[in-house]
């Protein structure tokens, strides 16, 4: 429930952020809430030795507006290979994120509010392995909460159109 409720507090300040300049131009300046203390984030399962550092994924994207975007795409990090087209940067992301002890490839928790908003037709899937575990997700741009979820693995996943 707390983590819901933090979820919650962290997408509403993030949407009032996004969403103050506009507001402030037209009306003056708005109060911002308050922010409250979000707890920390709990560790991922690691594994041992260099398998927590490697990766292979397939990540798959289909309808991003630009076809040099789109297609599969095979992507190894320790060492860095497959022909992603940002292999380099997509590893240095994901291992970034390793480093916070989030999990990117997690989907949106049930129940979770999300700003209705449409960030286009653009879907991606990832399977594989990372972090020593098996990975299998569907990403796409529906709604506020996946927008931000596909926006978080960029470079992983493309800019989109």
């Amino acid at each position: 429930m707390l983590r819901r409720l933090a979820l919650t507090a962290v997408v509403s300040l993030a949407v009032l952020s996004a969403a103050a300049p506009g507001a402030a131009a037209a009306s003056g300046p708005l109060p911002l809430p308050s922010p409250l203390p979000l707890p920390l984030p709990l560790p991922l399962p690691q594994g041992e030795g260099e398998d927590d550092a490697r990766a292979r994924l397939t990540v798959t994207v289909s309808k991003a507006g630009d076809p040099s975007a789109e297609g599969v795409f095979e992507l190894e990090c320790a060492p860095v290979g497959g022909d992603h087209p940002a292999a380099e940067p997509a590893c240095d992301r994901l291992a970034e994120l390793a480093d916070e002890g989030t999990d990117p490839f997690a989907p949106v928790p049930r129940g979770a509010m999300c700003t209705q908003q449409f960030g286009g037709p653009a879907t991606a899937r990832i399977t594989g392995t990372w972090q020593g575990r098996h990975i299998d997700a569907v990403f796409s741009r529906a709604d506020g909460c996946e927008i931000s979820r596909w926006n978080n693995l960029r470079p992983v996943l493309p800019g989109v159109r």
